[in-house]
């Protein structure tokens, strides 16, 4: 299987997802604005989303895809067959009480989650019912990961890549169509939440009958219990559910630590963590997606120089377009903030605003994006207990961070914990995959970051004298004149970049890789 080939598909999805993602992001600002109500939204929102990446895309993926892939690898598909279901079985139920708690407890955990809500009384309430009506979304969500941990098993990366363009279609409409019916009419981006992680399983299922393993859902708990493969799945989750904990707590802590900040604080922060999402996601979490299988099957058949030269692959990829993201995000963010988000009642201030949460972002994008390369190289060999010992020392560190930072730059300094926190975590991954002699560095990386650091200086230089030549806020009335120059600077920025890489001798067939099947 050709990797890059691989990862442009997977990128090329997730790029739709995030192009899509913004659209929605910008009508969402242009329709409700930076107020106390979207803090809300977004403040209900993170207590589903959180324990959907506690328990589904962190916790459960990492213990259950190098389980299966062992399974598939050395048992057969029968065996593979029944542990699929055994899980499923497990997480539905468990998914259902989940749910059914979370709907109940809503007011006790947002006191905890959101305690500087408390007080204002109608913003409380209004968070209450958005968590009561998204609570479900995590039922939908960790049942999309089970389905996408064995497709990307089975080397079907398309259809769980493409999921998240139905919730993002799904909040479009609810802003078009459903809000102006509503009394609350942000009530409407809640339901979108609902019904759009409802589709986001429904699409899952053709693709799992199409591989003969769409699970079959039981009462027989017992029996499911009793299957060594679960059991050795929960183990290695226990673990797995500290170390993502670890980044998810402090994300938690974070969120109430801006709700009490001024109002829009975490509106301001929310849509500058998408707009870092976008580059993350195209390349960190499409990377780490392609890479866990692959790994899993190299540790299974004990081939470590594979293994080494798969992390080495995705290193040099990720440093490769990471850091000219890393490098826009720091020189150009009012351009970025104001040709998307300027719109209606998103105003001057909400755009400075965003743009500060942006550039401290940009400061530890490449470790966010490292860490989902270097993580994968320990969870594939089942070895969970690694990363949380570092997500525990990052978390502190963090907080640690948000106590010097926070008084400094307000919601921005909340960013730049979180930045270079994770920059701490990608330095500690890969001292450990070192020290375990998992990963030995190919030749040559020495040259390769020199070159590629003489680029990236190139690039900011055209970015910084590009930008300055307009008026990014001024053109708030002209959208398309301006979000036609953004398209220049970024065009002109991209093409200074690779122009330059070039001349320096890369060439995109260093890159190719080609993973064993």
């Amino acid at each position: 299987m050709n990797l890059l080939k691989t990862l442009a598909a997977v990128s090329g999805m997730t790029m739709l997802s995030r192009i899509t993602g913004l659209i929605r992001d910008v009508l969402i600002a242009s329709q409700f604005g930076a107020n106390a109500l979207t803090d809300a939204f977004n403040i209900a929102f993170r207590i589903p989303n959180l324990l959907r990446r506690l328990f589904a895309e962190g916790a459960f993926a990492q213990a259950f895809v190098p389980i299966l892939a062992e399974y598939k690898t050395r048992q057969g598909d029968a065996a593979t067959k029944d542990l699929v279901d055994h899980v499923a079985t497990l997480l539905t139920w468990a998914l259902l009480l989940t749910c059914v708690l979370g709907i109940v407890g809503s007011p006790l955990i947002l006191y905890f989650a959101a305690h500087g809500l408390v007080g204002k009384t109608d913003v409380f309430s209004a968070t209450v019912v958005m968590t009561r009506i998204m609570f479900p979304y995590i039922g939908f969500m960790s049942m999309v990961a089970l389905a996408g941990g064995i497709l990307n098993t089975w080397r079907e990366f398309r259809v769980p890549a493409f999921t998240p363009v139905l919730y993002n279609l799904t909040s479009i409409a609810g802003s078009l169509f459903l809000a102006p019916f509503l009394d609350q009419p942000i009530y409407a981006l809640a339901i979108a939440v609902f019904v759009g992680g409802a589709l986001q399983l429904a699409i899952q299922v053709p693709a799992l009958v199409r591989i003969g393993m769409l699970p079959r859902i039981s009462f027989r708990l017992g029996t499911a219990w009793q299957d060594e493969g679960v059991r050795r799945i929960i183990r290695n989750m226990i673990p797995a559910i500290l170390a993502v904990s670890a980044s998810q707590i402090s994300i938690l802590i974070n969120t109430s630590i801006a709700s009490s900040l001024p109002a829009g604080s975490t509106t301001w922060l929310g849509n500058a963590d998408r707009l870092m999402e976008f580059p993350t996601a195209l390349l960190g979490v499409a990377l780490g997606t392609i890479l866990l299988p692959g790994l899993s099957k190299a540790n299974s058949d004990g081939d470590m120089t594979e293994y080494s030269a798969l992390l080495d692959w995705g290193l040099r990829l990720t440093f490769l377009l990471a850091m000219p993201a890393a490098v826009a995000l720091a020189t150009i963010p009012e351009a970025l903030t104001s040709t998307l988000y300027h719109h209606a009642r998103y105003d001057a201030h909400s755009v400075q605003m965003t743009s500060n949460a942006l550039i401290a972002y940009g400061v530890g994008l490449i470790g966010l994006i490292v860490v989902k390369i270097l993580a994968p190289g320990f969870y594939a060999r089942q070895d969970i207990r690694t990363p949380v010992k570092i997500a525990l020392t990052v978390m502190i560190s963090t907080q640690m961070l948000n106590v010097l930072f926070v008084p400094l730059f307000a919601h921005a300094g909340l960013a730049l914990s979180v930045g270079l926190g994770a920059c701490l975590n990608a330095m500690l991954l890969y001292k450990g995959l070192r020290e375990r002699g998992i990963f030995n560095p190919q030749k040559g990386w020495l040259a390769f970051l020199i070159k590629l650091l003489a680029a990236l200086l190139l690039m900011a230089g055209v970015a910084l004298w590009m930008s300055d030549q307009f008026s990014w806020i001024a053109m708030r009335h002209t959208p398309f004149k301006r979000a036609a120059a953004l398209l220049l600077v970024i065009i002109c920025c991209a093409a200074t970049y690779f122009a330059a890489l070039a001349v320096m001798g890369f060439r995109p067939r260093d890159f190719r890789k080609v993973a064993k099947v």
